[in-house]
């Protein structure tokens, strides 16, 4: 009986044991990404900045979940001013541009089932270089979760941006964070993290 005992333990531990290897199989497969567009040089709020705003809360999300990163590069608006860059970033939006861009790096996103997407907020929703993005990159089928930074705006419209964007996607709730907290409340950006599931 003790014999049995021991037997049916043993069994128990092995399975347990393949469970717990099959659950971190699985979440080992389960890749993030985040993809960013970020304004470096005069910012509302924050004076004339190196890093911009929402990369610093791109490398927040990327050192608490291991997510991959890939940036939405463009020059055209290097060394503008505060007020023409906002002047500009409304036209493009009332002509509904499609500023061209890079990514980089340039990656393949079938092999990532979450996505973060990340701006500023110009003018109620994320520049119009993020919309070039979105008409290039096909996310439909994955997790996206939208964040902003800002000094006012919120989300804006950009949730719906994105669900307009990719219909067949799942998008979350979203997040945003005043411009002018990034460098001190990394703790804010962690907690949304938390309560998604992170």
């Amino acid at each position: 009986m003790k014999h049995k005992f021991l037997t049916l333990l043993a069994a128990m531990a092995v399975c347990i044991s393949c469970s717990a290897k099959n659950n971190q199989s699985t979440m080992s497969n389960h890749k993030a990404i985040v993809v960013f567009f970020s304004h470096a040089g005069e910012n509302y709020s924050v004076g004339n900045i190196k890093v911009g705003n929402t990369k610093i809360v791109a490398d927040y999300i990327s050192e608490f979940i291991g997510a991959d990163q890939a940036e939405i590069v463009t020059h055209k608006y290097d060394g503008m001013a505060y007020t023409p860059l906002t002047n500009l970033a409304q036209d493009e939006q009332n002509n509904d541009e499609r500023p061209d861009f890079e990514l980089v790096p340039n990656v393949d996103f079938s092999q990532y089932d979450t996505v973060f997407i990340g701006g500023p907020i110009w003018w109620g929703t994320y520049p119009q270089v993020m919309f070039t993005f979105f008409d290039r990159y096909d996310l439909n089928g994955k997790t996206i979760y939208p964040f902003t930074t800002h000094e006012g705006s919120g989300l804006g419209s950009c949730v719906n941006d994105v669900r307009r964007a990719y219909p067949n996607a799942s998008v979350q709730k979203g997040f945003s964070i005043y411009g002018h907290e990034v460098r001190t409340n990394k703790a804010k950006v962690e907690n949304w993290l938390k309560n998604a599931g992170f």
